[in-house]
């Protein structure tokens, strides 16, 4: 599967051990997923996995490089968003479903998790990548740009001002709090990128497996994990 690269060791490492807990094949669902950066690494490791995107050039891409890996068999490529999971994906189908900084820009980021919920079979699990508040503030802030710092502190629902490309950020306990009100129980936080995007780019590069251990050392450990770019959360539906 995947390496542990610095930027996706901790998300890597928690579906690692969620996909040894199942002991099986798994139907994995991953909205979003764009050109199949999880997607076909899942698939090489035996699991079926469809890619629900908005993109028609990013799942042209993901169905050359399937077919390049020789699982083009085990991954399908659905064009769509992730409102419309209920008309894409059957209910009560899928093992384990992904759904990494997707819901920074939707309409509607209940309904979309609402959606997500019910593709998930009981038991099965959610990976969901969110924007981190907290990071934004703080890379505005050391960039000098206090002013905007400050907006998007205030902020609601985290953006900055209309320029942002995003139109939410999440907190630890915005992002718990969403998955609980869809029905899904939040069983592990953790930040992703802690200091990937802070240290220079020389260290990534010569140092890439410290980094990830770095990485993973922090990823679980407030105040550390409040602070990264982003944060992972794995979240399950009732059995």
């Amino acid at each position: 599967m995947e390496s542990s690269a610095p930027r996706t060791a901790v998300v890597w490492q928690v579906l690692r051990r969620e996909l040894e807990r199942a002991d099986r094949p798994l139907t994995v669902l991953d909205v979003g997923g764009g050109t199949g950066g999880f997607a076909v690494p899942l698939a090489q490791a035996g699991h079926t996995v469809t890619v629900v995107d908005a993109s028609p050039d990013a799942l042209a891409a993901l169905i050359r490089r399937a077919a390049e890996a020789g699982v083009g068999e085990r991954v399908r490529a659905v064009q769509g968003d992730a409102d419309g999971l209920a008309d894409q994906v059957g209910p009560g189908t899928i093992d384990l479903a992904l759904c990494h900084s997707v819901l920074e820009v939707v309409d509607d980021p209940h309904k979309a998790v609402a959606a997500l919920a019910g593709t998930l079979r009981p038991g099965g699990a959610a990976s969901v990548v969110v924007a981190n508040r907290a990071a934004a503030v703080l890379a505005r802030a050391i960039g000098g740009h206090l002013a905007a710092a400050s907006v998007l502190l205030a902020s609601p629902d985290g953006r900055s001002d209309a320029r942002d490309r995003l139109r939410r950020r999440y907190t630890a306990d915005s992002a718990t709090s969403l998955l609980d009100e869809c029905g899904l129980t939040v069983e592990q936080v953790h930040g992703v990128r802690v200091v990937a995007d802070l240290v220079p780019g020389t260290v990534a590069e010569s140092e890439p497996e410290a980094l990830a251990a770095f990485e993973l050392a922090l990823a679980g450990a407030p105040p550390y994990r409040d602070i990264a770019t982003q944060l992972h959360l794995l979240a399950r539906r009732g059995a």
